[in-house]
């Protein structure tokens, strides 16, 4: 069971590292044209988004793997389900179900991974 929660856990912080990777390495003008909802957002705004992003996916991963602080591993699911709880209501507000969809189906993963990682 522990390599099955490691490679949830490796999707996950993949693809979480990658969302932050790209709100962090362009100009907020190409988000925008990747991303539809970073054109009612700041930069600096898009840039913190990108960065607990970022963060997160180390965090699924590092702590464990390195066994320093594995605490710090679903504390970092937990602080995804709350990414993916704020996402939320941004997308239904802009009709944006497709997405919800995917932040529904993150957020019951980044929970699966937080439960099973607080035992």
């Amino acid at each position: 069971m522990n390599t099955i929660i490691w490679m949830i856990q490796s999707v996950l912080a993949f693809m979480f590292g990658m969302a932050g990777i790209v709100k962090l390495s362009m100009p907020k003008s190409k988000v925008e044209d990747r991303i539809d909802w970073a054109k009612e957002y700041s930069g600096p705004t898009i840039m913190f988004i990108g960065t607990f992003e970022l963060l997160g996916a180390l965090g699924l991963i590092l702590p464990m793997a390195l066994h320093i602080l594995p605490v710090l591993t679903p504390v970092a699911a937990s602080a995804l389900v709350l990414l993916m709880l704020l996402a939320i209501p941004t997308h239904f507000r802009r009709k944006e179900y497709r997405d919800i969809r995917l932040n529904v189906l993150l957020l019951f993963v980044a929970a699966f991974i937080a439960f099973m990682r607080y035992q």
